[in-house]
């Protein structure tokens, strides 16, 4: 093994045992290696990494930057070993990502997905993709906290989901009354269906393995074209991620609706999405013309109001 492959699994090693899952870094670090190797280059200079970074040419320049900021990590690590490395500098490749307005579902849209999802087959996953779909238009999971649930971190005595700590700290996320009846149902057919599962997930596959995202990256494109969501927004199509902006933004219309006050509330959100501070939750909130109205009347209210 060479010298920086061995690097490479020590630095993994380091940062994964700090909790981080580094599964996309350690393929792109792979390759980065594989390229400096071609390259016949023992250590990391900053030309080379530019080269790989911005690799496919046709990738978008925020996609380089992303790139090169992987290998600028991996090379903090490198130096304090061998300082023959270089550190690439952070002025290079300057881009930002644009942002993508999310889909925001209507009711009725994930009504008709949670239908669709029904008349899946077999019984069993037609009711964990239905589910799964209710909790995250219900919550503002992310899909992988969803997934990665156990069972005995779904208490459908007090209605509360324990939430493994991953991009933010673990947090209790209290359900609804219906929420809370819908998980019960799955349970009980999930566990008629496969009485002895191999695994402790909450939601499981047809053959009784945890759910992967794989699996509901598959499924859930079939599910929006055909109850014909796909093309009616800014994306191409909508994600499951979408449900989340959705949650955030029904939660503020809500509010809003309420006449509840926004500035004390909006904490409450983000610690129900398990932000550390708002400024997380309003890459989340999107400007939809019912959300707009609301905002326009409270100000026309409150210009009204003046002398």
């Amino acid at each position: 093994m060479s010298p920086l492959r061995a690097a490479l699994d020590d630095y993994l090693a380091v940062r994964r045992g700090l909790g981080f899952k580094l599964e996309s870094d350690a393929r792109l670090l792979e390759s980065f290696l594989t390229f400096l190797e071609q390259a016949g280059s023992e250590r990391v200079t900053t030309e080379l990494a530019l080269r790989w970074a911005k690799l496919p040419a046709v990738a978008r320049p925020y996609r380089w930057r992303e790139r090169l900021g992987t290998v600028r990590s991996f090379a903090r690590y490198l130096v304090t070993t061998d300082p023959g490395n270089e550190v690439p500098s952070k002025d290079l490749l300057p881009a930002a990502r644009q942002r993508v307005a999310p889909y925001i579902y209507a009711p009725a849209d994930i009504a008709a997905l949670m239908a669709a999802a029904r008349a899946l087959q077999p019984p069993l996953r037609a009711a964990t993709f239905e589910t799964l779909i209710g909790l995250l238009a219900a919550t503002g999971l992310r899909l992988g906290e969803a997934l990665g649930l156990d069972r005995v971190e779904v208490d459908l005595t007090a209605g509360l989901l324990h939430v493994r700590a991953g991009l933010t700290e673990q947090r209790e996320v209290p359900l609804h009354a219906s929420t809370t009846k819908a998980l019960a149902a799955y349970a009980r057919l999930r566990d008629r269906c496969r009485p002895a599962p191999g695994t402790s997930a909450f939601f499981i596959s047809r053959l009784g393995t945890r759910l992967s995202k794989a699996a509901v990256h598959k499924t859930f494109p079939q599910l929006v074209r055909q109850v014909g969501l796909e093309g009616k927004g800014h994306r191409a199509r909508p994600r499951p991620h979408d449900l989340r902006h959705t949650f955030a933004v029904s939660t503020l219309l809500d509010w809003h609706q309420a006449g509840a006050d926004i500035d004390r509330q909006l904490p409450l959100l983000s610690t129900y999405l398990g932000h550390r501070d708002p400024k997380s939750t309003f890459w989340y909130l999107q400007a939809t013309p019912e959300l707009l109205a609301l905002v326009a009347q409270r100000l026309e209210g409150a210009l009204g109001a003046q002398p």
